[in-house]
């Protein structure tokens, strides 16, 4: 059997939701980092760099894990390939254990290669109705992208989703988070992406609220039954 051929086991598609969650959080902090120690002082440019190298590291690492977990990395798409009956109940919480761990593992790689504590309560104020609708917003969009997308050109994925956060991270107040693996990570570090972590609830909450939005429109989109129903045009 050719390793195309290998049955993909809980286990196995654990491991790679693991691991892609990982390499995320280390791309996002690290990038934070270093952007913010290189940039002088100038906030815009540490944000370039952090937006940048987060879209790149989602492309590589959706197309490198796809084919293996489905690439979800955000309990987000978990939970929506649960409300869509895509996936069951042990694999969701499998799944989400793997994210929730391995972007705390992320985090606390980009510390160590960057001679920091492994772990740090942020201190960084993200909180307020603003903040809140932009991570519904930026929730919302990237569950949008990605169920559309998945359905009608699955190739586009992994370049739709970087595209996506790349530009998030620049139109949203909150600079996007949306995902909570990713939010309960950057609680943890008090460097340019961090998070404090009582204002990390909000952030999940609203980000939530964004993804059952996406949902909804998602099945509205393609109910059989509404577009069964439309009149066909008549040449």
């Amino acid at each position: 059997m050719s390793e195309s051929q290998t049955p993909m086991t809980l286990g196995r598609r654990a491991a790679a939701e693991f691991l892609g969650t990982a390499f995320l959080l280390a791309t996002v902090v690290g990038s934070g980092i270093m952007g913010e120690r290189l940039a002088g002082g100038n906030v815009a440019i540490a944000l370039l760099a952090n937006a940048l190298a987060t879209g790149a590291a989602l492309i590589a690492l959706i197309a490198t894990f796809g084919p293996i977990s489905g690439a979800h990395f955000n309990p987000l798409v978990t939970l929506s390939a649960l409300a869509l009956k895509e996936t069951d109940g042990r694999a969701t919480g499998v799944y989400l254990a793997a994210q929730v761990s391995g972007a705390v593992m992320g985090v606390i790689a980009a510390h160590f290669m960057f001679e920091l504590p492994l772990v740090m309560a942020s201190a960084h104020v993200r909180t307020g109705v603003h903040q809140w609708w932009s991570e519904i917003v930026a929730s919302f969009g990237l569950l949008t992208m990605i169920l559309h997308v998945a359905r009608n050109k699955p190739d586009m994925v992994p370049a739709t989703v970087g595209a996506y956060i790349t530009a998030a991270y620049w139109f949203t107040a909150s600079t996007s988070f949306a995902n909570p693996a990713v939010t309960i990570a950057r609680a943890l570090t008090d460097t340019f992406s961090g998070i404090r972590p009582g204002d990390a609830p909000g952030f999940i909450l609203a980000q939530l609220v964004g993804a059952a939005l996406a949902v909804i429109v998602f099945r509205w989109f393609y109910d059989k039954k509404v577009i069964e129903a439309q009149p066909t045009a008549v040449d």
